[in-house]
């Protein structure tokens, strides 16, 4: 690999690992949010979701920022932007229903569906590139 493809994986890996570190450490933060975007047809508690799909974030962040496990954190994130594509659809699906969300806000909903896709990209490029 050149090394020009190595600091363009490293800074796919480092921004990916931003992302998911704030983001987990947000499910702790402000949990309801995230508990209104857990699809109502699966069984339990959604705070429990919340708290799991956190702690997911954080140790994946954290996989994708060391070197030794950036290749495992990297297939890891792909996983993971896939596996919470539904929760962003239930988000979009009541967000439009709602009378209390804005037009701004539902369009912003939709918006935000296409962006898994270079998410997932993003993280198996990552993951090819780790070495």
């Amino acid at each position: 690999m050149s090394s020009k493809s190595s600091t363009s994986s490293q800074a796919a890996a480092l921004r990916l690992s931003a992302l998911l570190l704030g983001a987990g450490t947000m499910h702790f933060v402000a949990p309801s949010f995230f508990d209104s975007t857990v699809p109502r047809q699966l069984p339990g508690e959604a705070r429990t979701y919340t708290q799991v799909s956190g702690v997911a974030e954080l140790a994946i962040g954290a996989a994708l920022a060391i070197p030794k496990t950036r290749r495992l954190g990297a297939g890891l994130a792909a996983a993971l932007f896939v596996a919470v594509f539904p929760a962003n659809i239930q988000m979009a699906v009541d967000w439009c229903r709602s009378n209390k969300t804005s037009t701004a806000q539902k369009v912003g909903s939709i918006a935000r569906l296409p962006v898994q896709i270079p998410l997932v990209t993003e993280a198996l490029k990552a993951r090819r590139n780790a070495g």
